[in-house]
């Protein structure tokens, strides 16, 4: 039976959103409890950043495979035995500091995908001679602070399409649609206004669709996936009749920003317009978006993105600051409150923000990442024309 029991990573969060960026310092501590004096060969702390993708397509004898991975980075520090065969450690409980600095670099933001995943680990492991190793391990949202569209300003955009819809040339459905904006952040709000001609002998209706499409590369070849993240359904449009309709669409808090700046995957969105026509092709105008972090929606064209405002998601952290002085191993002491001068940190909570939102769901974690130490700021959801109503499908 081995002699290690609750081995545990502990991090401190650097901001609010408990997100990392380029050029932060992860400070935590690495405890655990020996039942018994034991001899230690080494004990690790890593932070690595990796991209993969996977996929197969086919079946049987004809199913092919794809797979391909990118490793940005990995750095670690020994906390105990770097330049020994070992070390004796006592009986009872200890606990290790330790610092790793995230590199500067151009590194995607975290994302997990139908065929793919962008993660960020911090890693302790525990070695002992003819033994398996124990390890222990957490996984860190990072967020990137690069950010490149050339040549882009935020700005409305409008699309028409003119569509039969009938047996006969003159049923035929007309439809111009205008966006107030093709860049926007999480949690914006983006206008919509559509005019529809229904010269038709169908009823129909608009549907607004917010869609993120994410394709992954690999050995040469290409797949992709698409998500719809946000839908908006209106009223019906009698036959032979003209009628605006105007929609606001909210950008899901928890959205990826787009990705771009990753060799074997990459993230998109659009807003697809159309209207749904029973037994007919839906006429449809798609508007291309682009998801950045707050601040960067109202660049000049050409203007670099990047780096971030202060306050925005991905500013100076506190990490950006000298770190509090405290010793580091390899040795051990009791673990608790202060044992280096500085509080302990908190492990993760678990909260459930119920109060501020109304008709708009909670949105859960972006990629699997459990809610941040600190509470979000709740939003007051914005209330849609009474003519939608949210999350109908076709």
């Amino acid at each position: 039976m081995s002699p290690i029991k609750d081995l545990n990573l502990i991090y401190e969060a650097v901001n609010p959103q408990d997100t990392f960026s380029a050029g932060d310092t992860v400070i935590g501590t690495v405890t655990f409890n020996l039942t018994k004096e034991t001899k230690v060969k080494s004990l690790i702390v890593k932070l690595k950043g990796d991209a993969n993708v996977h996929w197969t397509e086919g079946s049987g004898d004809d199913e092919s495979s794809y797979s391909a991975n990118k490793r940005y980075f990995k750095h670690k520090e020994y906390l105990v035995g770097e330049h020994s065969r070992g070390t004796v450690l006592p009986q009872g409980d200890h606990c290790f500091a330790f610092e790793l600095k995230f590199p500067q670099g151009d590194f995607p933001s975290s994302f997990k995908g139908e065929y793919g995943k962008i993660v960020y680990i911090l890693e302790a492991k525990m070695s002992r001679s003819w033994r398996m190793p124990s390890n222990v391990q957490k996984e860190l949202k990072y967020v990137s602070k690069c950010f490149s569209l050339p040549g882009q300003v935020a700005c409305p955009q409008s699309g028409s399409v003119n569509k039969d819809v009938g047996v006969f040339s003159k049923e035929r459905v007309q439809m111009s649609a205008t966006v107030d904006k093709n860049i926007c952040s999480p949690g914006d709000t983006l206008s919509f206004v559509a005019k529809i001609s229904n010269s038709s002998s169908k009823t129909m209706r608009a549907k607004f669709n917010l869609l993120q499409t994410t394709v992954y590369r690999a050995s040469g070849s290409t797949t992709s996936s698409e998500k719809s993240l946000c839908k908006m359904v209106g009223d019906n449009i009698p036959v032979n009749s003209e009628e605006t309709v105007s929609c606001q669409l909210k950008v899901p808090v928890d959205a990826i920003y787009t990705l771009h700046n990753c060799e074997i995957l990459s993230v998109d969105y659009c807003v697809k317009v159309y209207l749904d026509i029973s037994f007919a092709t839906d006429p449809e105008v798609i508007f291309p978006l682009n998801i950045v972090p707050s601040g960067f929606a109202n660049l000049h064209p050409g203007q670099a993105m990047g780096p971030y405002p202060a306050g925005a998601v991905g500013a100076p952290s506190y990490s950006d600051f000298p770190p509090p002085a405290f010793p580091t191993g390899p040795y051990p002491m009791p673990a608790g409150p202060g044992a280096y001068g500085y509080p302990a940190p908190n492990p993760t909570q678990q909260l459930n923000p119920t109060s501020g939102y109304n008709q708009w769901p909670q949105q859960p974690a972006p990629y699997g990442y459990p809610n941040a130490a600190f509470p979000p700021v709740p939003y007051q959801a914005p209330t849609a024309p009474p003519m939608f109503q949210q999350g109908e499908h076709k």
